[in-house]
């Protein structure tokens, strides 16, 4: 079973600053659905179940890649596991939002929608996340969820779900000076970074391609105590 995950680093997909990669995650989508309509699901839990950021997500995936979309909503209790695990086995695509990603895997975990989630993912569900929706996938994630909680001023390092080995850093083109700090002090030998606008697909948890809709992503691996950033 082949599992793949587009992680984007960051962008609007109110403005359609991610279209690019947008089209890419359809068309696959669409490949899995064939002949029928193909489903999205939006799980816009790190935005606290945000529906304006739904809504955008389906002017974009509905209005422009005529694909059928739904949302799963955990934050304020309205849908039960039993009812998005269907809407999940229905969908082609799971699309993850970004926002608050310490958040959103606590909330995942006190519902089990992790489980569910990550069960798609290995039965072959292709997953697209941007920002807090992409890291959230690898051993290792950079995030500014204590920023965001005005707990601190600094990005820190956290862990994930652990699906793909490795560290993600999005919106790279934002946070690149404090990352390679951070990735230098710790024991990483690698990294993937994207800025806003880009993505790295991965299938079978190595990655194989990047996409752009404007922004670079990179490979970033320590070589004999050396930090060296590689365009990927």
């Amino acid at each position: 079973m082949q599992k793949t995950l587009v992680a984007i680093g960051g962008g609007e997909i109110k403005n359609k600053t991610t279209l690019k990669i947008d089209e890419y995650v359809a068309n696959l989508a669409k490949q899995k659905a064939f002949p029928s309509r193909a489903n999205a699901l939006f799980i816009g839990t790190a935005s606290h179940d945000s529906m304006p950021y739904f809504n955008s997500f389906r002017k974009t995936y509905t209005s422009v890649f005529d694909i059928k979309v739904d949302v799963a909503l955990i934050v304020y209790g309205e849908m039960n596991v039993e009812h998005i695990k269907e809407k999940i086995d229905r969908a082609d695509c799971i699309y993850v939002g970004g926002g608050d990603t310490v958040y959103m895997l606590e909330k995942w975990k006190q519902t089990g929608l992790d489980k569910l989630l990550i069960d798609a993912y290995n039965n072959g569900k292709i997953i697209a996340g941007l920002s807090a929706g992409a890291i959230c996938w690898f051993k290792d994630m950079y995030t500014d969820y204590e920023i965001m909680r005005g707990v601190s001023a600094e990005y820190s390092l956290q862990s994930g779900l652990n699906i793909i080995n490795g560290l993600f850093c999005p919106h790279f083109n934002e946070r690149e000076q404090d990352f390679l700090i951070a990735f230098n002090k710790g024991e990483f030998k690698k990294a993937y970074a994207c800025e806003n606008d880009s993505a790295i697909v991965f299938v079978n948890g190595e990655p194989i391609k990047s996409l752009s809709s404007g922004g670079k992503a990179y490979i970033i691996e320590k070589i004999n105590g050396n930090i060296v950033k590689k365009e990927f």
